[in-house]
């Protein structure tokens, strides 16, 4: 078809028109792309700069050093130690059975250990160091060090691990760490980024676990530089993190040794506490623990062996354990009846052996009886017949009602574990509890500290302290953090008529130093430390009517766990009182026999600031004390360090 001129101007004119339209979108394009690299490498740049930096700087945390816990006098009872350790890093290292078969040719490897640390280096990422071996020698870690071009990937290193200079001593007051487990993530709402460090330790028992936060402290960081496979290439800065708070306890760590010292071989428990102003001052329960060997990693039969003992060597008895508190109860109902206005100190009630109520009776202690009984009397020879009397009168309300103004039946606020907060029964509690409504017997039982009452040392001490007090006094286990001296909890007056309290410290007298007294054996002839105290013994088992007719079976008689617990409360010195003391022996038959002695000694040992001259003893003692006190294992805490207890 042939184009005539006029049609070739106009197809000439849409190209151009067309032309320009693309020129004009391509211009445009290039326009708002020049704009956006502008933008992007002009107006921008920082903050791309800044990604890409976050994209090659990671920051790492470092793990903070640990509070440190010291007695009342400064000495260490939980402190950082030095920890020699062997890592391997599994990309450095090559074959994993190589580099290890080289390690063991200079140093032996513990197999449990190295087991372990096979299965981490599986699990975690290649460049993650792993440790091999810890707490070795400095001669093991310099032979390491020496030969690391023969060892690549495995690197010798020097960090802090907790340790517990006075072991068993402090092994229930302190307790222990160990590693962080998914168990103690699990209880964290909000849980520390430290946390998730390996192998990071925190406190698992004891005042470790109670005061973590504030021994664990902050952690510090590291800003490195990193590859993109994630492997560290330098370190760029570190902020060292700020250390956990140091504690001072009040316990005075000699006193602490004697008692657990004197306790040996019993399961027992005892508590001694400054009646001024509530500072425990020791708090022993036995057998004890090893608590380095939890933070080294306890091996199976070491364990095993701790909890199948059957006198349960990880229970805390002086808070943990209750126990019915038996005739050290009777200062309590005493003043409730007094209070009541139901009795004179003076009035007589008799005492044949036993009493009848309904259908049942109730025995006292001495088969024969005691005769005539007053107040006095009823404490010195532990009269059971004089309480199931006065008990009846007041009620079991009344009773619990003066028991909890003297510490019992409360969970006492000290940073340890698994405090227990023991039991003051009530009709209302026993309506709930059990379903059933209070009896007769109940309250009688209760009057002799029998039944459903129970108590712990630590509640039975604070009973004492306020005994001899007259005051609320509570019960301070820390008493600086960082050097500043914390507060003593305030110890309003109990309210109680002084003549009450001085008919109980005039009774409690009686049992230490007059010869019918049942702790008069236990007794202390040095008139600056004379003590008042109460003997207890809390039955385990019933006493049938036959085995009464046929003759009740000896203590010593019976198997060990079927043998009555020993109690006994004490004060001293008597004219001004300064310490209360409160001991418990599991199934140690008597409290005369098994637990005053004890209670003795460690009030002598407080009070005289050292083993106290034998003179202090009665004379036909002194050559069995003697013996006693070569038996003991105390340790040597150096010059002025085993003396009086600073205030």
């Amino acid at each position: 078809m042939i184009r005539t001129p006029k049609d070739i101007a106009a197809s000439t004119r849409m190209i151009t028109r067309r032309a320009l339209l693309l020129g004009g979108a391509q211009l445009a394009l290039a326009g708002i792309l020049t704009m956006r690299l502008r933008f992007m490498q002009i107006e921008q740049a920082e903050k791309f700069r800044l990604l890409a930096e976050e994209n090659r700087i990671n920051i790492r945390l470092i793990p903070p050093a640990r509070g440190l816990i010291f007695d009342r006098n400064g000495i260490p009872v939980a402190e950082n130690a030095q920890n020699y350790r062997i890592v391997m890093i599994r990309e450095d290292a090559g074959d994993i059975d190589t580099a290890i078969a080289r390690l063991r040719q200079l140093i032996e490897l513990d197999p449990d250990e190295e087991a372990r640390a096979r299965k981490e280096l599986h699990r975690r990422s290649p460049f993650v160091p792993v440790t091999i071996a810890e707490r070795v020698s400095w001669e093991d870690l310099a032979r390491v060090a020496v030969n690391t071009p023969a060892l690549p990937g495995i690197i010798p290193e020097v960090g802090l691990s907790r340790h517990y200079p006075l072991g068993e001593d402090f092994s229930h007051v302190v307790g222990y760490v160990g590693p962080v487990s998914d168990y103690d993530l699990s209880r964290i709402d909000d849980p520390d980024p430290l946390l998730q460090i390996p192998r990071f330790q925190i406190g698992k028992l004891g005042i470790e676990a109670k005061l973590e936060s504030r021994l664990r402290g902050s952690a510090g960081t590291r800003r490195i530089e990193v590859n993109a496979m994630g492997r560290v290439m330098r370190e760029l800065e570190r902020v060292e993190g700020i250390p956990g708070d140091d504690l001072q306890l009040t316990i005075h760590a000699p006193l602490q040794n004697f008692v657990q010292a004197r306790m040996a071989g019993e399961s027992a428990a005892a508590v001694v506490m400054d009646t001024g102003n509530g500072d425990i001052l020791a708090i022993g329960s036995t057998p004890g623990f090893d608590p380095n060997k939890f933070v080294r990693g306890i091996s199976v039969a070491d364990y095993r062996k701790l909890t199948e003992d059957p006198y349960r060597p990880l229970a805390d008895k002086s808070v943990q354990g209750t126990y019915p508190p038996g005739s050290t109860y009777k200062m309590i109902v005493a003043l409730a009846a007094l209070e009541e206005g139901l009795l004179e100190p003076d009035e007589l009630i008799r005492c044949n052996g036993f009493i009848t109520v309904g259908r049942r009776r109730f025995h006292c202690w001495k088969r024969g009886g005691h005769g005539n009984v007053d107040l006095e009397k009823s404490l010195q020879q532990s009269c059971d017949i004089y309480y199931y009397t006065i008990a009846e009168r007041v009620g079991i309300d009344k009773i619990t009602e003066m028991a909890r103004r003297f510490g019992l039946g409360e969970k006492h606020a000290l940073p340890m574990s698994a405090v227990a907060a023991g039991l003051t029964p009530t009709r209302a509690w026993k309506r709930a509890r059990h379903g059933a409504s209070w009896r007769v017997g109940d309250t009688l039982n209760a009057g002799i500290g029998q039944g459903y009452v129970l108590a712990s040392p630590l509640q039975l001490a604070v009973m004492t302290a306020r005994l001899a007090s007259g005051r609320a006094i509570r019960p301070r286990l820390i008493r600086s953090i960082n050097g500043i001296e914390q507060p003593a909890p305030e110890a309003p007056s109990l309210g109680i008529p002084e003549a009450h309290l001085e008919l109980m410290r005039t009774g409690m007298f009686a049992v230490s130093n007059t010869r019918r007294g049942t702790a008069y054996s236990s007794r202390i002839v040095d008139e600056r430390y004379r003590l008042a105290g109460k003997t207890g013994t809390s039955q385990v088992r019933s006493i049938t009517k036959a085995e009464r007719e046929a003759g009740v079976v000896r203590n010593e008689d019976l198997p060990w766990e079927r043998r009555d617990h020993a109690l006994f409360v004490a004060f001293a010195p008597t004219e001004a009182p300064s310490i209360a003391v409160s001991v418990v022996v599991e199934h140690g038959g008597g409290g005369s026999r098994a637990a005053a002695p004890i209670a003795r000694d460690i009030v002598l040992q407080a009070l005289h600031g050292g083993l106290p001259p034998l003179s202090a003893y009665p004379p036909g003692q002194r050559r069995s004390i003697e013996e006693m006190r070569e038996r003991l294992s105390l340790r040597d805490f150096g010059t002025g360090a085993g003396g009086r207890i600073r205030t």
